[in-house]
Order: structure tokens, then C-alpha cells, then sequence
């Protein structure tokens, strides 16, 4: 009776890890002790695949360990790696475990991009695993008795997880063996096991005989529930291994519903209903005998009908002599109760009990990404703030330079060169003057160039590829089932039209820095001039020392230095901006394991808003300081205006200076911006490479699927029929008939039908009668013959001596007693009809003899005993 089913394993073909792994590593984290860290993590993955998977397991608790090891890594590691056919791109192949495969086509396999593929597919060979370790164990023993529960229960709760996530792992539609009809009829049957051993096991321990009736009536509904899965799912049966099971189900659930009403007659007898303990007994005795007349090659039954049979042949004496108890009928039987201790096991990683994260260290690409939100939400508070106070500075040094402050303080003498306009001077001289702007300058197009270049060559990869994607589509029609190119590459079209925007951008922001250097270069160029040559090219005016000292001199010059605090003041708070951080890395993580989730945008904007207030508040302050001091600067310089006097001359002087104020200003707003640009452009640079990078890895990747689902198309064509069957034309089958009997020829018949495959072996015809000879006259005399028609190029049959002339029936080469028809004899007028060509002898040769009397043989021909031979060759 302990015939339990189990399940096969899933093969899979070799992967390597190592290479794709360790490239998204290298370019997601800087060189270090982390990342090194990492890389041999990556190593260890891929000794764990291999030993999973690599290599046959026997029926040892040892190898499930490893298994479930290998499903809990890849389940901790999922979120933390962006495992998807347009990022991390990895294809696993699978065959079917159930499909034997064909001769020339091979089995069943799908080979896909997605990590819950490949989880699905070690889970359903944990739950193989655990089912042929179940089925090995010691039934006799409760440690035996306990394994099996365990491991069939957890060969169920895995088959049900799969049942319930598979379709939503894969995406698309699984191969027969993880469809969720065919692991929700294996979770039955593993959960209707798992009750069996828990009945042997109250029956090894002698339980109550009410309770071991329930716990074998709801295995035996467990059982009948399985067969149902089995019997009434249209593409189950077609597999070898269901058609084995279906018998293998039906006997145990009639096996179970015989040990439940063996067990409750016990119960009826025990309570004085003897005609209740004698129906139960048939009911039972009826169920075995079923199972031993139908499933007998399956399941042995011979010591349960026994026990079955004397308990009936008892209670029978017993009712017969003694009780006279009616017996009622088995529809009228109360119903036995259930008692269901066998549940499928939880799927909740970590089911190994060894499991250690080899990925401990690493976050979540949750995580990951929600950093990188808030790193770009707080690299735009912080150029927000910055640019900010960079516009407030320069908006002051222009209403400055307008009014040609502070040079015009400090050019009351009219002929020398302002302490002001000296150190921009010297300032621009310091920075490179303007030859370092020009190289700036000329760098940039190149700069600019290779980035697109990376770019273009880039999306020209995936052009490429979906161009071919869509021809094979096109051409194989719903064959090419895989996912289109085209909806594949919509993300990476989308990171690249907006670094194609951004270019755009950039070298539009690289003409307006060039037109304005342009404008301001004859300045800057006088700028890097010597002082002396400096001096001779900024006209003289009179002077106006009258001015030294007054009252409004002093108010513009206090103002000028507020200025100037104000502007160093927002370089310390620019600095203080750039340096502040914040580890946001914890409050994601906090959140994520409270919630399942990270609410990015909210957790990003409070954190920034605390840190950065406070700043956002100075930067205002500052504003508005600034603001309250440039009035005052100007109502100051008005009335400086007016007391200072006024000529052509000084004009012309007051122009020159403010022009260089501005020029000095332009110089190193320019500056900033190409030292800005070039620094964009390098870091562009490295972000284009890891995008040209991906694109190369997931058009790589999309090849070999490419090949992979070519190569299985190519085996389906193979394996189809290259026509339709179909059947012969009437008329074709009326003259095969006819053919039967031999007859003469009525002209040329038609040109034989093609022969095709038929379901049954058509029948040979009916050998035909010898022909029969007889003599129509004198023996033939070749000198009668005409010369006109007298051969002369055929030589003359040569007769062998000692053997008769002429034998109707000489025997066949190989087959004695098969014999050759005479010439021109046609007994299938079907075929071609020659006309009749008497045999012309050679002159000198004697004719044939004419026939025998009827009975008599041919003289010197061995007789032969009569036999009824067949006209075609036995196979």
C-alpha cells in the first residue's frame, strides 16, 4: 500500500553570473574594500548556482539544503540588483520536467530574463527533492513517519507558492510543468500524502480507532480531489507521468475511504451497531476489491483485503448467531467526519536553516534608488541656493560697474590707474588672462563631440537590434514570442533622449558664454596688459581732489564695504551649503522594514527642508541686505555725481573704467562657466559610458536570446509535418480494388497515386492462379518464321543442362517456394499495359515444349510437396 508518488526534476543549463554581476558592481561602487567585497560575493553566488544546480542530486536532506540555500540568496538578493531585460540582464533556460522531448526536436525549454524565472524554477526542484526524499524514508519508524510529513508538506507549500506567484513572476506564459494547473494537481497530491503519513502515523501509535477513521477519510477526500485536478485538466493527461499517476491517485483515495470505514465499523462495534459494523465492513471490502481487479499493477492491497475480509466474515457470524442487528445500507450510513493535519508549509525566505547573506552590506535597489532621488533633490536645493546668491553677486558688481564703483572713488587724482582696477588686473593676469579662456574655449566642441559621438553610437546599438527584432517578428509572425525591442528599449530611448536634451542645452549655453566673451575679449585683453601700458590707455581727465574727503565720499566708501561683507558672506555660506550632508540610507532602510516600501519624495523633502532652512533663510537675509545697500549706493552716487565736475574728458576716462570693472566681471563669470562646462562634459563623459555600457550588455543579451529562440523555432519546424495528411481520391481506391483480379489489359491505366501513410495496414491481394498452358497446335518451327521479323541483335536463352525447359514457376533468390511470374504476365492491369511481344527465337532453336497433361510434371523438374504459400513475404 506504500506506493507514493513523486515528482521529477527541472535541468537547467549553465549560467554564468560572475561577468554580468561583477561589471554592475564595478560601475555602481567605487574601488575599495566594498567593492572588492562584493566581487567575491559574486563568486560565491556562482559556486552556489553550480552546486545547486549543476550536477544530479541524490534523495539526500544534504542536497534540498543546498537548493533552498540557493532559492533564499536569490530571494535576498533580488531587491538589491536591477535584474530586468533592459538593465541586469541575465537569461536562464529550463527544460520541461515532464516532456521526454522527440528524436530530432529535443524537450521542451524556455529560456527568459528574469531572476523570478529562475526562482520559480529552484523552488519547483526543492519541492521535487523534498517529495523523492519523503518517498524514501522508513514508514515503520515515527522519525521516518515525521521526515515524510515534513518534506511533503513542504514539497505542497512550495508547488502552491509557485501556483500563486508564477504567472506574475514570468510575465508571460510558463512551460506545462510550473503552469499553475499542473503544480496546483502536484500540491494535491503532495498535500494528500502528507495525510496518508499522518493516518500511518496515529495508526503506528494505536490512536483512537473515531479519530484515525477521520484523519483517513480526509486523505482519501484529499486523494479524490488530486485525481480531479489531474483527470479534468485538458493538456495534464498527455503527459506520460500523469497517465502513470491517475491509477496510482484513483486506488488511494478508494484505499483511504476502506481504511476510514474499516476504522469506523471498529467504532460502530465498540457502540453495539452491529448492522452499521457489517455495512461499513462491505462498503470496504467492495473499495478493495475495485482497487485489486483495477490498479493491482500499481498498488498491493492483498493484506488490507484480508484484514478486511475476516473482520466481515466475523461480524457476519457474530450478527448471523447472535445479534440479528439489521444492515442497513450504505447511503444511510452516517457521514465519517475530517480531520485535516496536513497543511502546505509557508514560503518565507529563509527556509534553509545555513542561510547567511553573502550580500549582507549591499541595500536594496529600493534604497539605491531612492538615494539617488535624494541626491538629485538636494543637488537642486543646493544650486538653487547657490545660483541664487551667485545672481544677487552679480547683479551687484554690475550696478557697481555702471556707476563706476569704486574706481571712480578712488580716480579723484585723473591720471593714475585705480587701486580697484589694478587688482582686477592683476587678478585676471593671475588666472591665466585670456589665453587661458581661448584654450578653454576651443576644448569644449571637442568635449561636446565625443559625448555625442558615445551617445549616437549608442542608440544606434539598439536601432539596430530592434530593426532586427521586427524583421524576425515580422517574418515568424506569433512564432517571435518574445518581448518587442521596441517596448524593451523604451526606458533606455528615454535616459537617452534626455542626455541628448541636455547636450542641446549645454551647447546652446556654450554659444552664449562664447558670443559674450566675444564681446567683452578687447577689455580682457587690456586687462593682461602691463600697469604702465595699462595706465597709457585709460585717458587722462582734470582732476578732482576737491572731493578728497567730503562727506559723500566717506558714505559711498562705508557702503562699498558693507557690500563687500555682504559678498563674503555668501561665500561662506556657499561653502557651508556644499558641505552639508546627511546619510539618508538609515531612513530608508528604517522605512522599508516598517513599511515594505520607501514613500521617497516624502521622507527627501522633510529631511531637506530641516537641513537646509536654515540656509534657504540666510540667503534671503542677504538679499534683502544687499538690496537696502544698493539704494543707499545709489542716492550716494547721485549726489556724488553732482559735486563731481563733469567734461569730456572725465566721461571718456569713466566709460574706459567701468567697461574694464565689467570686463574683469565677465572674465571670471566666463571662467567659472567653461571650468562648469568642461567639468560637465568629463562627467558626462563617464555617464555616457556606462549607458553606452548597458546598451551594449542588454543588446548582447537580446542576441543570444535571439539565437536561443532561432535555434528552438528551427527544432518545432523540424519536428511539424511538412503536409496535411489526406486521404486518396475515390476512384483511386475503386481501382485498387479491381486490381485484385487479374484479367487483360483495357489500355493504358492511369499513373499510380503517391502512396500515402494510412491508419491501418492495407491487405495484400489474393495470390493469383498460375497460368495455364495448352497446346494450340504443332510445335513451333522457327523456319516458318518470316526473316522480316526474326531478331537479330537478342542472343538466345541459354537453358542450364539437366533442368527442364520451360518451368511455369522458377523460385525466387532468398525465398523458396516464391515464384516469378511468367513473361508479360500482368496480373495488375493497373500499372502500365505493354502489348504482347511473342518471343522470337534464334534460327536453329527449338520452341517450347507445349504443357503436360493436367496432373503430370514436367519432365526433369523435382517435384515439390503441395503447400499453401502466401504471395508476399511475411514481415
Amino acid at each position: 500500500m506504500a506506493t507514493f508518488i513523486t515528482v521529477p526534476l527541472k535541468k537547467s543549463s549553465e549560467v554564468d553570473l560572475v561577468k554580468p554581476l561583477s561589471k554592475f558592481v564595478t560601475l555602481s561602487y567605487p574601488a575599495g574594500e566594498e567593492q572588492t567585497e562584493y566581487i567575491r560575493a559574486v563568486e560565491e553566488l556562482n559556486k552556489l548556482r553550480k552546486n545547486a544546480l549543476g550536477r544530479p542530486l541524490d534523495k539526500y536532506e544534504s542536497n534540498l539544503e543546498i537548493l533552498l540555500r540557493y532559492f533564499d540568496q536569490l530571494s535576498a538578493v533580488e531587491p538589491k540588483f536591477p535584474f530586468s531585460e533592459n538593465q541586469l540582464c541575465l537569461t536562464f533556460t529550463w527544460k520541461d520536467a515532464f516532456d521526454r522531448g522527440s528524436l530530432f526536436g529535443g524537450s521542451v525549454k524556455l529560456a527568459l530574463a528574469s531572476l523570478g524565472y529562475e526562482k520559480t524554477c529552484v523552488l519547483f526542484n526543492a519541492a521535487a527533492l523534498a517529495s523523492q526524499i519523503a518517498s524514501e524514508q522508513n514508514l515503520d519508524s515515527d522519525e521516518g513517519l515525521r521526515a515524510a510529513a515534513k518534506y511533503y508538506q513542504l514539497a505542497s507549500g512550495a508547488l502552491l507558492h509557485i501556483k500563486d506567484t508564477v504567472l506574475s513572476a514570468l510575465n508571460r506564459e510558463p512551460t506545462m510543468d510550473i503552469s499553475p494547473e499542473t503544480v496546483g494537481a502536484l500540491h494535491h497530491i503532495m498535500l494528500a500524502q502528507a495525510q496518508e503519513v499522518f493516518f500511518l502515523k496515529a495508526t503506528s501509535d494505536k490512536m483512537k480507532d473515531a479519530i484515525i477513521a477521520k484523519l483517513a477519510n480526509q486523505a482519501a477526500d484529499f486523494y479524490g480531489e488530486a485525481f480531479k485536478q489531474c483527470q479534468y485538466k485538458e493538456n495534464l493527461p498527455k503527459y506520460f507521468y500523469f497517465q502513470e499517476v491517475l491509477p496510482v491517485l484513483a486506488a488511494k483515495h478508494c484505499i483511504m475511504q476502506a481504511n476510514a470505514e474499516l476504522h469506523q465499523s471498529i467504532l460502530a462495534k465498540q457502540n453495539k451497531h452491529f448492522g452499521e459494523e457489517i455495512a461499513r465492513l462491505q462498503h470496504a471490502a467492495e473499495l478493495v476489491k475495485t482497487v485489486a481487479s483495477r490498479y493491482d499493477e500499481y498498488v498491493s492491497v492483498k493484506d488490507l483485503s484480508d484484514k478486511i475480509n475476516r473482520a466481515l466474515a466475523n461480524a457476519k457470524k457474530d450478527n448471523d448467531f447472535i445479534y440479528h442487528d439489521r444492515v442497513p445500507e450504505v447511503k444511510d450510513l452516517a457521514s465519517i467526519g475530517k480531520a485535516a493535519l496536513a497543511k502546505p508549509t509557508a514560503i518565507t525566505p529563509p527556509l534553509s536553516q545555513k542561510f547567511t547573506d553573502l550580500f549582507e552590506k549591499m541595500v536594496p535597489m529600493a534604497v539605491q534608488q531612492s538615494m539617488s532621488m535624494y541626491n538629485q533633490r538636494k543637488a537642486e536645493t543646493v544650486n538653487r541656493l547657490v545660483g541664487t546668491m551667485r545672481e544677487a553677486t552679480n547683479l551687484c558688481n554690475g550696478v557697481l560697474a555702471s556707476l563706476n564703483l569704486p574706481a571712480a572713488l578712488e580716480d579723484l587724482s585723473g591720471d593714475t590707474i585705480p587701486q580697484s582696477i589694478a587688482e582686477k588686473s592683476r587678478a585676471v593676469v593671475s588666472k591665466g588672462g585670456l589665453q587661458s579662456i581661448e584654450q578653454l574655449i576651443r576644448d569644449l566642441p571637442e568635449l561636446m563631440t565625443r559625448n555625442r559621438e558615445i551617445l549616437d553610437e549608442s542608440l544606434k546599438m539598439l536601432g539596430d537590434e530592434e530593426t532586427t527584432d521586427n524583421e524576425l517578428r515580422s517574418k515568424f509572425n506569433q512564432r517571435w514570442n518574445r518581448t518587442p525591442s521596441g517596448d524593451l528599449y523604451k526606458p533606455l530611448r528615454a535616459e537617452g533622449g534626455n542626455f541628448s536634451s541636455k547636450l542641446d542645452v549645454a551647447t546652446h549655453a556654450d554659444q552664449v558664454v562664447r558670443e559674450r566673451f566675444n564681446t567683452h575679449c578687447d577689455m580682457i585683453a587690456l586687462l593682461c596688459k602691463p600697469e604702465n601700458e595699462l595706465n597709457a590707455a585709460i585717458p587722462s581727465a582734470n582732476p578732482a581732489k576737491t572731493l578728497q574727503g567730503s562727506e559723500v565720499v566717506n558714505v559711498l566708501r562705508s557702503l562699498l564695504t558693507q557690500l563687500d561683507e555682504v559678498k563674503r558672506e555668501r561665500e561662506g555660506l556657499e561653502g557651508e551649503i556644499k558641505a552639508a550632508t546627511f546619510d539618508m540610507t538609515t531612513c530608508f532602510l528604517t522605512a522599508m522594514s516598517q513599511d515594505g516600501s520607501v514613500n521617497e519624495e516624502t521622507l527627501s523633502l522633510a529631511q531637506l527642508d530641516q537641513q537646509y532652512g536654515q540656509y534657504n533663510q540666510k540667503v534671503q537675509s542677504t538679499l534683502r541686505t544687499q538690496e537696502e545697500l544698493l539704494g543707499k549706493v545709489q542716492t550716494a552716487h547721485q549726489e556724488f555725481s553732482s559735486l563731481k565736475q563733469s567734461n569730456s574728458e572725465a566721461n571718456n576716462r569713466e566709460e574706459v573704467l567701468k567697461k574694464l570693472a565689467s570686463a574683469h566681471d565677465s572674465y571670471v563669470e566666463i571662467s567659472n562657466n567653461l571650468n562648469e562646462g568642461t567639468k560637465f562634459y568629463n562627467g558626462l563623459t563617464e555617464i555616457l559610458l556606462k549607458f553606452q555600457n548597458k546598451c551594449s550588455d542588454i543588446v548582447f543579451a537580446r542576441k543570444t536570446e535571439r539565437d536561443e529562440l532561432l535555434k528552438e523555432l528551427q527544432q518545432s519546424i523540424a519536428r511539424e509535418p511538412s503536409a496535411p495528411s489526406f486521404n486518396a481520391p475515390a476512384y483511386q481506391s475503386n481501382l485498387a480494388a479491381s486490381a485484385t483480379t487479374p484479367g487483360p489489359a483495357a489500355g493504358p491505366g492511369p499513373t499510380p497515386a503517391p502512396r500515402t501513410e494510412t491508419q491501418a495496414k492495407t491487405q495484400p491481394p489474393a495470390r493469383p492462379p498460375p497460368p495455364s498452358f495448352t497446346p494450340q497446335g504443332p510445335p513451333f518451327n522457327p523456319s516458318n518464321m518470316p526473316a522480316a521479323v526474326q531478331p537479330a541483335g537478342n542472343p538466345p536463352p541459354m537453358v542450364p543442362p539437366g533442368q527442364a525447359q520451360g518451368p511455369p514457376y522458377p523460385s525466387y533468390q532468398g525465398y523458396p517456394g516464391y515464384y516469378q511470374m511468367p513473361m508479360n504476365y500482368n496480373p495488375y492491369p493497373i500499372g502500365y499495359n505493354l502489348p504482347y511481344m511473342p518471343y522470337q527465337p534464334q534460327p536453329g532453336q527449338p520452341g517450347y515444349p507445349g504443357a503436360p497433361p493436367a496432373g503430370q510434371p514436367y519432365p526433369g523438374y523435382p517435384q515439390q510437396p503441395p503447400q499453401q504459400q502466401p504471395y508476399y513475404p511475411q514481415q
